[in-house]
């Protein structure tokens, strides 16, 4: 029965780094820092200038954004046209040319084109008429089509407005901007550089950083492997449970039976041979599907991806097997057979909460295979 509690990780130890380097670190990168905020601070003082001209290019009442609300509007209403004059049923037609038309209504229904262009207001009604239409079938595709020119005529004359307005906002744009942009220019250069050198002052000592950090985690996944098979320790057991928060998982624990009284007629040496092997066997016999670890001595766990505890039982099943397929001497066997296992398992839903009752259900199924013999398996149905 699997009983030893679980070791904590050990800790790598930091060293803490030098004075005198945490302020150099510090340094490269606060004048780094300083250098683009600089530049920052000057962009906006610049810009303060041309501010107005910023506002009238983008904001909503401006030209850029409704030239393209227009621009889509007349697509959407060019896209509805198709679809009426499309072979395909006349229903999906419809519903089409609704869903595009509706679109269409939703872009051109705003109040900068209701006030100034007169023909925003009779294109909405027109667009109201037809989708009532629709709805009664009471116009024909051919004629729903025509009546859309007559709103995209009005789109595309406010879509050519816009671009105008667009063109004399670029034309104010930039020569409000012009007197400032060689100051700017030369400036923004300057901090730039000064910035760029101050940063690879601090990417260099960074990367000195991050080499002594990949060692450390290095050293920690060094911690989390068994160093006689090379597979998982119990650490590295409760971590991937973890990383496999809410999948279906199933845990199977293994023990070989006898294995003092193997070691006791082979020898210690023999006996780390066994694990390695066991260790690749159980890994072969379930496929590589598993995740394996050696919690400590004889005693194993594979956690594998398992919806139900039918395919559990039948990864249980196929471990037994295997081992008896390979058929590995055991002279000191009590029965006189060869190399045996105990295993149990459970299924269960990955969790901080769930895993220690997984476990412990796993466990409890291992130890009545020991309770009845050893030599076998089962899985707890309930855990």
């Amino acid at each position: 029965m699997v009983t030893s509690k679980t070791r904590p990780v050990a800790q790598p130890t930091v060293r803490p780094r030098p004075l005198a380097r945490q302020h150099r670190y510090f340094t490269w990168l606060s004048l780094s820092l300083m250098s683009f905020l600089a530049l920052m601070v000057l962009i906006v003082y610049e810009s303060r200038w041309v501010y107005p001209e910023i506002q009238g290019y983008f904001s909503q009442t401006g030209s850029l954004t409704g030239q393209q609300l227009s621009t889509r509007a007349r697509v959407y209403l060019q896209n509805a046209q198709s679809e009426l004059l499309s072979d395909q049923a006349e229903q999906d037609a419809l519903d089409a040319a609704t869903l595009d038309i509706d679109l269409a209504y939703g872009l051109t229904d705003v109040h900068i084109y209701r006030r100034e262009y007169t023909c925003a207001e009779p294109s909405l009604k027109e667009l109201d008429r037809l989708a009532a239409l629709f709805v009664t079938r009471g116009i024909d595709r051919v004629a729903a089509a025509m009546a859309l020119f007559a709103p995209i005529q009005c789109l595309t004359y406010i879509e050519m407005n816009q671009l105008d307005r667009r063109g004399a906002a670029i034309n104010d744009f930039s020569e409000s901007t012009r007197q400032h942009s060689q100051v700017l220019t030369y400036s923004s250069l300057l901090i730039f550089v000064m910035g760029l050198a101050f940063w690879w002052l601090h990417e260099r000592q960074l990367k000195r950083t991050d080499r002594a950090t990949q060692e450390t985690f290095e050293w920690i996944k060094r911690a989390m492997r068994d160093p006689l098979t090379g597979i998982g320790n119990r650490s590295a057991l409760h971590h991937d449970v973890l990383a496999q928060q809410h999948q279906s998982l199933g845990l199977i624990l293994v023990d070989i039976d006898f294995f003092k009284q193997y070691n006791d007629a082979y020898g210690h040496p023999q006996g780390d041979t066994l694990l390695r092997q066991l260790a690749t066997l159980i890994g072969e016999t379930l496929n590589d599907e598993a995740q394996l670890y050696r919690l400590g001595g004889d005693e194993f766990a594979a956690l594998l991806h398992c919806p139900n505890t039918d395919t559990l039982k039948r990864y249980c099943r196929q471990l037994i097997e295997g081992l008896r397929e390979a058929g590995f001497a055991h002279p000191a066997h009590p029965d006189q057979k060869g190399v045996t296992l105990s295993v149990g398992g459970s299924c269960f839903v990955a969790d901080e909460a769930t895993f220690p009752n997984a476990y412990e259900a796993a466990d409890k199924a291992l130890y009545r295979v020991k309770a009845m013999g050893r030599d076998g398996w089962q899985v707890t149905e309930d855990a």
